[in-house]
Protein backbone atom coordinates (compact mmCIF):
# COMPACT_ATOMS: atom_id res chain seq x y z
CA UNK A 1 0.00 0.00 0.00
CA UNK A 2 1.28 3.43 -0.99
CA UNK A 3 2.34 5.65 1.88
CA UNK A 4 0.42 8.90 1.76
CA UNK A 5 1.51 12.34 2.90
CA UNK A 6 -0.67 15.12 4.28
CA UNK A 7 -0.95 18.63 2.96
CA UNK A 8 -1.13 21.57 5.33
CA UNK A 9 -4.50 22.78 6.54
CA UNK A 10 -7.79 21.93 4.89
CA UNK A 11 -11.23 21.23 6.33
CA UNK A 12 -13.58 18.33 6.86
CA UNK A 13 -16.84 19.34 5.17
CA UNK A 14 -20.22 17.71 4.73
CA UNK A 15 -20.21 16.18 1.27
CA UNK A 16 -23.90 16.30 0.30
CA UNK A 17 -22.98 14.01 -2.58
CA UNK A 18 -25.49 11.18 -2.17
CA UNK A 19 -28.43 13.29 -3.32
CA UNK A 20 -27.17 13.49 -6.93
CA UNK A 21 -25.90 9.90 -7.19
CA UNK A 22 -29.20 8.04 -6.88
CA UNK A 23 -29.56 7.41 -10.61
CA UNK A 24 -27.32 6.98 -13.70
CA UNK A 25 -26.10 9.90 -15.78
CA UNK A 26 -28.95 11.36 -17.81
CA UNK A 27 -28.69 12.51 -21.42
CA UNK A 28 -30.02 16.01 -22.00
CA UNK A 29 -31.93 16.49 -25.27
CA UNK A 30 -30.38 18.72 -27.92
CA UNK A 31 -31.90 22.18 -27.42
CA UNK A 32 -33.42 24.31 -30.16
CA UNK A 33 -30.72 26.95 -29.67
CA UNK A 34 -27.08 26.49 -28.73
CA UNK A 35 -25.21 29.56 -27.49
CA UNK A 36 -21.50 28.77 -27.69
CA UNK A 37 -19.08 31.32 -26.13
CA UNK A 38 -15.69 31.81 -27.79
CA UNK A 39 -13.91 32.12 -24.42
CA UNK A 40 -14.23 28.77 -22.63
CA UNK A 41 -10.63 28.31 -21.59
CA UNK A 42 -7.62 30.03 -20.10
CA UNK A 43 -5.83 32.08 -22.73
CA UNK A 44 -6.88 33.90 -25.87
CA UNK A 45 -10.50 33.53 -27.05
CA UNK A 46 -11.14 31.58 -30.23
CA UNK A 47 -11.86 33.48 -33.46
CA UNK A 48 -14.95 32.66 -35.59
CA UNK A 49 -14.45 30.90 -38.92
CA UNK A 50 -18.16 30.81 -39.80
CA UNK A 51 -20.65 33.55 -40.58
CA UNK A 52 -24.36 34.06 -40.03
CA UNK A 53 -26.37 31.84 -42.36
CA UNK A 54 -23.78 29.05 -42.57
CA UNK A 55 -24.96 25.49 -41.98
CA UNK A 56 -22.67 23.59 -39.62
CA UNK A 57 -22.32 19.93 -38.68
CA UNK A 58 -21.82 18.38 -35.26
CA UNK A 59 -18.12 18.55 -34.39
CA UNK A 60 -17.28 21.13 -37.04
CA UNK A 61 -14.79 23.85 -36.07
CA UNK A 62 -16.67 27.14 -35.78
CA UNK A 63 -13.85 29.15 -34.15
CA UNK A 64 -10.14 28.44 -34.40
CA UNK A 65 -7.54 28.82 -31.65
CA UNK A 66 -5.96 32.26 -31.49
CA UNK A 67 -2.36 31.94 -30.32
CA UNK A 68 -0.62 29.12 -28.46
CA UNK A 69 -2.57 29.25 -25.19
CA UNK A 70 -6.00 28.85 -26.72
CA UNK A 71 -8.41 26.16 -27.91
CA UNK A 72 -10.76 25.84 -30.89
CA UNK A 73 -14.53 25.72 -30.46
CA UNK A 74 -16.80 23.24 -32.25
CA UNK A 75 -20.47 23.07 -33.13
CA UNK A 76 -22.23 20.95 -30.50
CA UNK A 77 -24.92 19.89 -32.99
CA UNK A 78 -25.83 20.43 -36.63
CA UNK A 79 -27.86 23.47 -37.61
CA UNK A 80 -27.60 27.02 -38.88
CA UNK A 81 -25.58 29.90 -37.46
CA UNK A 82 -28.17 32.58 -36.66
CA UNK A 83 -26.02 35.08 -34.75
CA UNK A 84 -22.44 35.97 -33.84
CA UNK A 85 -22.74 38.56 -31.11
CA UNK A 86 -22.18 39.41 -27.47
CA UNK A 87 -24.50 37.56 -25.11
CA UNK A 88 -24.71 36.94 -21.37
CA UNK A 89 -22.34 34.21 -20.20
CA UNK A 90 -21.63 32.43 -16.92
CA UNK A 91 -19.06 34.68 -15.25
CA UNK A 92 -18.54 36.06 -11.71
CA UNK A 93 -19.05 39.57 -13.10
CA UNK A 94 -22.17 38.68 -15.12
CA UNK A 95 -20.59 40.03 -18.29
CA UNK A 96 -21.52 39.64 -21.95
CA UNK A 97 -19.05 38.08 -24.35
CA UNK A 98 -18.79 36.98 -27.98
CA UNK A 99 -20.88 33.90 -28.76
CA UNK A 100 -21.90 31.90 -31.82
CA UNK A 101 -25.60 31.00 -31.75
CA UNK A 102 -26.72 27.88 -33.64
CA UNK A 103 -30.33 27.01 -34.39
CA UNK A 104 -30.25 23.22 -34.35
CA UNK A 105 -32.05 21.12 -36.99
CA UNK A 106 -32.60 17.99 -34.89
CA UNK A 107 -30.56 15.83 -37.29
CA UNK A 108 -27.28 15.93 -35.34
CA UNK A 109 -25.32 15.24 -38.54
CA UNK A 110 -21.66 14.75 -37.72
CA UNK A 111 -18.58 15.83 -39.61
CA UNK A 112 -16.09 13.10 -40.48
CA UNK A 113 -12.91 13.45 -38.45
CA UNK A 114 -9.64 11.54 -38.26
CA UNK A 115 -9.47 8.89 -35.55
CA UNK A 116 -6.64 6.60 -34.56
CA UNK A 117 -8.75 3.83 -32.97
CA UNK A 118 -6.18 1.70 -31.13
CA UNK A 119 -3.14 2.83 -33.11
CA UNK A 120 -2.08 5.65 -30.80
CA UNK A 121 1.00 3.73 -29.62
CA UNK A 122 2.42 3.90 -33.14
CA UNK A 123 1.98 7.68 -33.22
CA UNK A 124 4.52 10.33 -32.35
CA UNK A 125 3.57 12.22 -29.15
CA UNK A 126 3.49 15.50 -31.07
CA UNK A 127 0.78 14.09 -33.36
CA UNK A 128 -1.30 13.06 -30.35
CA UNK A 129 -0.93 16.54 -28.87
CA UNK A 130 -2.08 18.10 -32.13
CA UNK A 131 -5.12 15.80 -32.15
CA UNK A 132 -5.96 16.84 -28.60
CA UNK A 133 -5.56 20.50 -29.51
CA UNK A 134 -7.68 20.17 -32.64
CA UNK A 135 -10.39 18.55 -30.52
CA UNK A 136 -10.61 21.67 -28.33
CA UNK A 137 -9.98 19.74 -25.12
CA UNK A 138 -9.32 21.75 -21.96
CA UNK A 139 -9.06 20.78 -18.32
CA UNK A 140 -12.53 19.69 -17.19
CA UNK A 141 -11.79 20.00 -13.50
CA UNK A 142 -12.66 23.69 -13.50
CA UNK A 143 -9.63 25.70 -14.64
CA UNK A 144 -10.01 25.13 -18.38
CA UNK A 145 -6.30 25.13 -19.26
CA UNK A 146 -5.69 23.80 -22.82
CA UNK A 147 -4.82 20.13 -22.29
CA UNK A 148 -2.36 19.74 -25.16
CA UNK A 149 0.06 22.12 -23.40
CA UNK A 150 0.18 19.90 -20.31
CA UNK A 151 0.89 16.93 -22.61
CA UNK A 152 4.07 18.64 -23.83
CA UNK A 153 6.80 18.19 -21.19
CA UNK A 154 9.51 19.59 -23.44
CA UNK A 155 12.90 18.37 -22.25
CA UNK A 156 11.54 17.59 -18.78
CA UNK A 157 11.35 13.92 -17.81
CA UNK A 158 7.90 12.95 -16.49
CA UNK A 159 8.09 10.48 -13.64
CA UNK A 160 4.43 10.45 -12.55
CA UNK A 161 1.15 11.09 -14.34
CA UNK A 162 -1.71 11.73 -11.90
CA UNK A 163 -5.41 11.50 -12.70
CA UNK A 164 -7.41 13.68 -10.34
CA UNK A 165 -10.58 11.92 -9.25
CA UNK A 166 -10.68 13.44 -5.77
CA UNK A 167 -13.60 15.80 -6.49
CA UNK A 168 -13.33 17.28 -3.03
CA UNK A 169 -15.85 20.12 -3.15
CA UNK A 170 -19.27 19.41 -1.59
CA UNK A 171 -22.26 18.56 -3.81
CA UNK A 172 -20.25 17.96 -7.01
CA UNK A 173 -20.40 14.35 -8.26
CA UNK A 174 -19.89 14.49 -12.04
CA UNK A 175 -16.42 12.91 -11.79
CA UNK A 176 -17.60 10.27 -9.32
CA UNK A 177 -20.43 9.20 -11.62
CA UNK A 178 -18.07 9.23 -14.60
CA UNK A 179 -15.69 6.89 -12.78
CA UNK A 180 -18.56 4.58 -11.83
CA UNK A 181 -20.08 4.38 -15.30
CA UNK A 182 -17.16 4.85 -17.72
CA UNK A 183 -13.99 3.60 -15.99
CA UNK A 184 -12.65 1.88 -19.13
CA UNK A 185 -12.72 5.13 -21.11
CA UNK A 186 -10.82 6.83 -18.28
CA UNK A 187 -8.13 4.13 -18.41
CA UNK A 188 -7.96 4.45 -22.22
CA UNK A 189 -7.43 8.21 -21.93
CA UNK A 190 -4.82 7.68 -19.23
CA UNK A 191 -2.85 5.30 -21.46
CA UNK A 192 -2.91 7.81 -24.32
CA UNK A 193 -1.67 10.58 -22.03
CA UNK A 194 1.04 8.31 -20.65
CA UNK A 195 2.26 7.56 -24.16
CA UNK A 196 2.35 11.27 -25.02
CA UNK A 197 4.27 12.11 -21.84
CA UNK A 198 6.42 8.95 -21.62
CA UNK A 199 5.50 8.82 -17.93
CA UNK A 200 7.00 6.04 -15.82
CA UNK A 201 4.02 5.53 -13.49
CA UNK A 202 0.36 6.59 -13.28
CA UNK A 203 -1.66 7.26 -10.15
CA UNK A 204 -5.42 7.77 -9.92
CA UNK A 205 -6.30 9.65 -6.74
CA UNK A 206 -9.86 9.21 -5.40
CA UNK A 207 -11.24 10.37 -2.05
CA UNK A 208 -12.41 7.60 0.27
CA UNK A 209 -16.01 8.89 0.29
CA UNK A 210 -16.48 7.47 -3.24
CA UNK A 211 -16.42 3.66 -2.75
CA UNK A 212 -18.39 3.02 -5.94
CA UNK A 213 -15.89 4.95 -8.05
CA UNK A 214 -12.92 3.26 -6.36
CA UNK A 215 -14.40 -0.19 -6.97
CA UNK A 216 -15.25 0.54 -10.61
CA UNK A 217 -11.80 1.92 -11.38
CA UNK A 218 -10.06 -1.05 -9.74
CA UNK A 219 -12.26 -3.48 -11.68
CA UNK A 220 -11.44 -1.75 -14.97
CA UNK A 221 -7.77 -1.69 -14.10
CA UNK A 222 -7.72 -5.41 -13.32
CA UNK A 223 -8.91 -6.08 -16.88
CA UNK A 224 -6.02 -4.04 -18.29
CA UNK A 225 -3.33 -5.69 -16.17
CA UNK A 226 -1.18 -2.58 -16.22
CA UNK A 227 1.25 -2.71 -13.30
CA UNK A 228 2.33 0.92 -13.77
CA UNK A 229 -1.18 2.22 -12.96
CA UNK A 230 -2.39 2.41 -9.37
CA UNK A 231 -5.71 3.55 -7.92
CA UNK A 232 -4.95 5.35 -4.67
CA UNK A 233 -7.58 6.11 -2.04
CA UNK A 234 -6.92 9.43 -0.30
CA UNK A 235 -8.54 10.80 2.86
CA UNK A 236 -11.57 13.01 2.37
CA UNK A 237 -10.41 16.47 3.25
CA UNK A 238 -11.15 19.68 1.40
CA UNK A 239 -9.33 20.73 -0.82
CA UNK A 240 -7.66 17.38 -1.46
CA UNK A 241 -8.53 17.81 -5.13
CA UNK A 242 -6.35 20.90 -5.52
CA UNK A 243 -3.52 20.04 -7.91
CA UNK A 244 -0.65 20.80 -5.56
CA UNK A 245 -2.48 19.29 -2.59
CA UNK A 246 -3.17 16.01 -4.42
CA UNK A 247 0.44 15.81 -5.59
CA UNK A 248 1.62 16.31 -2.01
CA UNK A 249 -0.78 13.63 -0.74
CA UNK A 250 0.12 11.01 -3.34
CA UNK A 251 3.86 11.56 -3.75
CA UNK A 252 5.02 13.60 -0.77
CA UNK A 253 6.56 16.08 -3.22
CA UNK A 254 6.00 19.79 -2.67
CA UNK A 255 5.54 21.83 -5.84
CA UNK A 256 7.64 24.97 -5.29
CA UNK A 257 6.08 28.42 -5.01
CA UNK A 258 5.45 29.93 -8.44
CA UNK A 259 6.41 26.56 -9.88
CA UNK A 260 4.53 23.98 -11.93
CA UNK A 261 4.15 20.24 -11.34
CA UNK A 262 6.20 19.55 -14.47
CA UNK A 263 9.15 21.21 -12.71
CA UNK A 264 9.20 18.25 -10.30
CA UNK A 265 8.49 15.64 -12.98
CA UNK A 266 4.72 15.37 -12.42
CA UNK A 267 1.71 16.06 -14.66
CA UNK A 268 -1.85 16.12 -13.32
CA UNK A 269 -5.07 15.81 -15.36
CA UNK A 270 -8.74 15.41 -14.49
CA UNK A 271 -10.57 12.11 -15.08
CA UNK A 272 -13.09 13.93 -17.29
CA UNK A 273 -10.23 15.21 -19.42
CA UNK A 274 -8.99 11.62 -19.80
CA UNK A 275 -12.37 10.54 -21.22
CA UNK A 276 -12.42 13.52 -23.60
CA UNK A 277 -8.95 12.58 -24.87
CA UNK A 278 -9.98 8.94 -25.35
CA UNK A 279 -13.03 10.06 -27.35
CA UNK A 280 -10.88 12.38 -29.47
CA UNK A 281 -8.18 9.82 -30.29
CA UNK A 282 -10.28 6.65 -30.65
CA UNK A 283 -13.38 8.19 -32.25
CA UNK A 284 -12.28 11.55 -33.65
CA UNK A 285 -14.81 13.31 -31.41
CA UNK A 286 -14.06 16.88 -30.28
CA UNK A 287 -15.16 18.27 -26.92
CA UNK A 288 -18.81 19.12 -27.57
CA UNK A 289 -20.45 17.86 -24.38
CA UNK A 290 -19.75 17.34 -20.71
CA UNK A 291 -21.34 15.94 -17.55
CA UNK A 292 -22.82 18.50 -15.17
CA UNK A 293 -24.00 17.88 -11.62
CA UNK A 294 -27.39 19.57 -11.13
CA UNK A 295 -28.09 19.47 -7.43
CA UNK A 296 -29.03 21.35 -4.26
CA UNK A 297 -31.88 21.55 -1.78
CA UNK A 298 -33.99 23.49 -4.27
CA UNK A 299 -33.95 20.57 -6.73
CA UNK A 300 -36.69 17.94 -6.74
CA UNK A 301 -34.59 15.34 -8.57
CA UNK A 302 -30.85 16.11 -8.24
CA UNK A 303 -28.82 14.23 -10.84
CA UNK A 304 -25.91 14.28 -13.25
CA UNK A 305 -26.66 15.26 -16.83
CA UNK A 306 -24.55 14.93 -19.96
CA UNK A 307 -25.36 18.00 -22.06
CA UNK A 308 -24.07 19.64 -25.22
CA UNK A 309 -21.83 22.68 -24.77
CA UNK A 310 -23.99 25.76 -25.28
CA UNK A 311 -27.14 24.31 -23.72
CA UNK A 312 -29.02 26.78 -21.54
CA UNK A 313 -28.64 26.24 -17.79
CA UNK A 314 -32.42 26.56 -17.53
CA UNK A 315 -32.80 23.39 -19.61
CA UNK A 316 -30.70 21.43 -17.13
CA UNK A 317 -32.52 22.94 -14.15
CA UNK A 318 -35.80 21.81 -15.72
CA UNK A 319 -34.47 18.26 -16.09
CA UNK A 320 -33.60 18.13 -12.37
CA UNK A 321 -36.91 19.72 -11.38
CA UNK A 322 -36.00 23.13 -10.01
CA UNK A 323 -38.36 24.30 -7.29
CA UNK A 324 -38.47 28.06 -7.88
CA UNK A 325 -40.27 28.66 -4.59
CA UNK A 326 -37.35 27.21 -2.64
CA UNK A 327 -34.55 28.70 -4.72
CA UNK A 328 -32.54 31.38 -2.96
CA UNK A 329 -29.26 31.29 -4.90
CA UNK A 330 -27.93 29.48 -7.97
CA UNK A 331 -24.21 28.79 -8.19
CA UNK A 332 -22.05 27.54 -11.03
CA UNK A 333 -19.62 25.28 -9.21
CA UNK A 334 -19.65 24.23 -5.58
CA UNK A 335 -20.41 26.20 -2.43
CA UNK A 336 -16.73 26.94 -1.74
CA UNK A 337 -15.38 28.08 -5.12
CA UNK A 338 -18.50 28.60 -7.22
CA UNK A 339 -20.02 31.93 -8.17
CA UNK A 340 -23.58 33.23 -8.32
CA UNK A 341 -25.47 32.96 -11.62
CA UNK A 342 -28.01 35.73 -12.05
CA UNK A 343 -29.43 34.67 -15.44
CA UNK A 344 -30.43 31.00 -15.80
CA UNK A 345 -30.54 31.35 -19.59
CA UNK A 346 -26.76 31.57 -19.89
CA UNK A 347 -25.15 28.52 -21.54
CA UNK A 348 -23.04 25.81 -19.97
CA UNK A 349 -19.44 25.80 -21.13
CA UNK A 350 -16.52 23.36 -21.03
CA UNK A 351 -15.73 24.25 -17.41
CA UNK A 352 -19.30 23.98 -16.06
CA UNK A 353 -19.08 21.06 -13.63
CA UNK A 354 -22.01 21.85 -11.35
CA UNK A 355 -25.21 23.88 -11.01
CA UNK A 356 -26.04 24.23 -7.33
CA UNK A 357 -29.53 25.46 -6.45
CA UNK A 358 -29.45 26.47 -2.81
CA UNK A 359 -32.45 26.99 -0.55
CA UNK A 360 -32.47 29.71 2.17
CA UNK A 361 -31.59 27.23 4.93
CA UNK A 362 -28.36 26.27 3.06
CA UNK A 363 -26.97 29.79 3.16
CA UNK A 364 -25.38 31.32 6.21
CA UNK A 365 -26.94 34.60 7.22
CA UNK A 366 -25.00 37.60 6.01
CA UNK A 367 -23.05 39.11 8.88
CA UNK A 368 -21.24 42.42 8.76
CA UNK A 369 -17.47 41.92 8.71
CA UNK A 370 -15.71 42.85 11.94
CA UNK A 371 -12.07 43.77 12.56
CA UNK A 372 -9.49 40.99 12.39
CA UNK A 373 -8.71 39.67 15.87
CA UNK A 374 -5.47 37.94 14.77
CA UNK A 375 -6.67 34.55 15.92
CA UNK A 376 -4.63 32.71 13.28
CA UNK A 377 -7.38 30.25 12.36
CA UNK A 378 -7.03 31.17 8.67
CA UNK A 379 -3.34 30.25 8.76
CA UNK A 380 -4.12 26.85 10.29
CA UNK A 381 -6.49 25.82 7.50
CA UNK A 382 -4.71 27.33 4.48
CA UNK A 383 -3.80 24.39 2.21
CA UNK A 384 -1.19 26.49 0.40
CA UNK A 385 0.57 27.17 3.73
CA UNK A 386 0.26 30.94 3.30
CA UNK A 387 -0.34 33.76 5.78
CA UNK A 388 -3.91 34.83 4.90
CA UNK A 389 -4.01 37.48 7.60
CA UNK A 390 -0.93 39.22 6.23
CA UNK A 391 -2.27 38.94 2.69
CA UNK A 392 -5.51 40.53 3.87
CA UNK A 393 -3.74 43.53 5.40
CA UNK A 394 -1.70 44.21 2.28
CA UNK A 395 -4.69 43.68 -0.03
CA UNK A 396 -6.79 46.03 2.07
CA UNK A 397 -4.10 48.74 2.01
CA UNK A 398 -3.41 48.09 -1.70
CA UNK A 399 0.28 47.44 -1.07
CA UNK A 400 0.51 45.33 -4.18
CA UNK A 401 4.29 44.98 -4.21
CA UNK A 402 4.47 43.71 -0.65
CA UNK A 403 1.58 41.28 -1.04
CA UNK A 404 3.46 39.44 -3.76
CA UNK A 405 6.31 38.84 -1.35
CA UNK A 406 3.82 36.69 0.58
CA UNK A 407 3.08 34.51 -2.49
CA UNK A 408 -0.39 35.80 -3.26
CA UNK A 409 -0.55 33.85 -6.50
CA UNK A 410 -0.05 30.55 -4.67
CA UNK A 411 -3.54 31.10 -3.21
CA UNK A 412 -6.01 28.70 -4.88
CA UNK A 413 -9.03 30.66 -3.57
CA UNK A 414 -10.45 27.54 -1.92
CA UNK A 415 -12.37 29.56 0.69
CA UNK A 416 -11.15 27.67 3.77
CA UNK A 417 -10.02 30.91 5.40
CA UNK A 418 -13.42 32.50 4.77
CA UNK A 419 -15.21 29.61 6.41
CA UNK A 420 -13.25 29.68 9.68
CA UNK A 421 -12.87 33.45 10.10
CA UNK A 422 -14.72 34.44 13.33
CA UNK A 423 -14.81 38.05 12.13
CA UNK A 424 -16.61 37.03 8.92
CA UNK A 425 -14.08 38.86 6.74
CA UNK A 426 -14.47 37.94 3.05
CA UNK A 427 -10.78 37.18 2.74
CA UNK A 428 -10.91 35.53 -0.69
CA UNK A 429 -12.62 38.61 -2.12
CA UNK A 430 -9.66 40.71 -1.00
CA UNK A 431 -7.22 38.25 -2.59
CA UNK A 432 -9.16 38.26 -5.85
CA UNK A 433 -9.22 42.04 -5.78
CA UNK A 434 -5.45 42.18 -5.27
CA UNK A 435 -4.82 39.69 -8.08
CA UNK A 436 -7.07 41.65 -10.41
CA UNK A 437 -5.31 44.90 -9.53
CA UNK A 438 -1.89 43.35 -10.09
CA UNK A 439 -2.97 41.89 -13.43
CA UNK A 440 -4.42 45.26 -14.43
CA UNK A 441 -1.23 47.00 -13.34
CA UNK A 442 0.86 44.50 -15.30
CA UNK A 443 -1.31 45.05 -18.37
CA UNK A 444 -0.94 48.80 -18.02
CA UNK A 445 2.81 48.42 -17.59
CA UNK A 446 2.94 46.16 -20.62
CA UNK A 447 0.95 48.68 -22.64
CA UNK A 448 3.14 51.54 -21.38
CA UNK A 449 6.31 49.58 -22.16
CA UNK A 450 4.92 48.75 -25.58
CA UNK A 451 4.04 52.42 -26.19
CA UNK A 452 7.49 53.50 -24.98
CA UNK A 453 9.18 50.95 -27.23
CA UNK A 454 7.09 52.13 -30.16
CA UNK A 455 7.96 55.78 -29.39
CA UNK A 456 11.65 54.95 -29.05
CA UNK A 457 11.50 52.99 -32.28
CA UNK A 458 9.74 55.95 -33.95
CA UNK A 459 12.46 58.34 -32.75
CA UNK A 460 15.13 55.90 -33.90
CA UNK A 461 13.44 55.55 -37.27
CA UNK A 462 13.14 59.35 -37.61
CA UNK A 463 16.80 59.80 -36.65
CA UNK A 464 17.81 57.11 -39.12
CA UNK A 465 15.65 58.75 -41.77
CA UNK A 466 17.24 62.13 -40.99
CA UNK A 467 20.72 60.63 -41.26
CA UNK A 468 19.81 58.91 -44.51
CA UNK A 469 18.43 62.21 -45.85
CA UNK A 470 21.58 64.05 -44.85
CA UNK A 471 23.69 61.35 -46.44
CA UNK A 472 21.60 61.56 -49.58
CA UNK A 473 22.00 65.35 -49.69
CA UNK A 474 25.76 65.04 -49.09
CA UNK A 475 26.12 62.55 -51.90
CA UNK A 476 23.98 64.71 -54.16
CA UNK A 477 26.09 67.73 -53.32
CA UNK A 478 29.28 65.80 -53.99
CA UNK A 479 27.86 64.53 -57.24
CA UNK A 480 26.78 68.06 -58.18
CA UNK A 481 30.21 69.45 -57.31
CA UNK A 482 31.87 66.68 -59.27
CA UNK A 483 29.57 67.32 -62.21
CA UNK A 484 30.18 71.07 -62.00
CA UNK A 485 33.95 70.55 -61.94
CA UNK A 486 33.70 68.20 -64.88
CA UNK A 487 31.60 70.78 -66.70
CA UNK A 488 34.11 73.52 -65.86
CA UNK A 489 36.99 71.37 -67.06
CA UNK A 490 35.07 70.55 -70.21
CA UNK A 491 34.27 74.21 -70.84
CA UNK A 492 37.91 75.16 -70.25
CA UNK A 493 39.01 72.49 -72.67
CA UNK A 494 36.49 73.74 -75.21
CA UNK A 495 37.68 77.31 -74.76
CA UNK A 496 41.30 76.24 -75.11
CA UNK A 497 40.47 74.31 -78.24
CA UNK A 498 38.56 77.26 -79.65
CA UNK A 499 41.42 79.55 -78.82
CA UNK A 500 43.82 77.21 -80.59
CA UNK A 501 41.52 77.06 -83.60
CA UNK A 502 41.18 80.89 -83.58
CA UNK A 503 44.93 81.28 -83.23
CA UNK A 504 45.50 78.81 -86.02
CA UNK A 505 43.02 80.61 -88.26
CA UNK A 506 44.64 83.94 -87.43
CA UNK A 507 48.04 82.50 -88.23
CA UNK A 508 46.79 81.08 -91.49
CA UNK A 509 45.16 84.43 -92.34
CA UNK A 510 48.43 86.29 -91.56
CA UNK A 511 50.38 83.86 -93.67
CA UNK A 512 47.97 84.31 -96.55
CA UNK A 513 48.18 88.09 -96.35
CA UNK A 514 52.01 87.96 -96.19
CA UNK A 515 52.09 85.74 -99.22
CA UNK A 516 49.76 88.11 -101.08
CA UNK A 517 51.99 91.08 -100.24
CA UNK A 518 55.07 89.27 -101.46
CA UNK A 519 53.37 88.43 -104.72
CA UNK A 520 52.28 92.01 -105.23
Amino acid sequence: MRKLSQFHGGLKLDGHKAMSMREPIRQAPIPRLLTIPLQQHIGEPAQPVVKVGDRVLTGQVIAHAEGYVSAPVHASSSGTVVAIEKRAIAHPSNIHDDCIVIETDGKDERITRECLKNEYEQQDPSHLRNCVRDAGIVGLGGAGFPSFIKLNPGKQQVDTLILNGAECEPYITCDAMLMQERPREIIEGLLIMRHALRAKQCLIGIEDNKPGAIRAMNDALSEQEKSFIEVVTVPTRYPAGGEKQLIKTLTGIEVPSNGLPIHVGIVCHNVGTAVAIARAIHHGEPLISRIVTVTGSAMKNPCNVEARIGTSMQDLLDIAGLDHDRLDRLLMGGPMMGFIVEDTNVPIIKTTNCLLAMAPQDIAQSVHAMPCIRCGECTKVCPANLLPQQLYWYARSKELDKIQDYHLFDCIECGCCNLVCPSHIPLVQYYRFAKTEIWAKDREKHKADHARERHEYHLLRMERKKQEEEERRRKKKEMLEKTTKQDDDKQAAIRAAMERVTAKKAAQQDAAENQKDETA
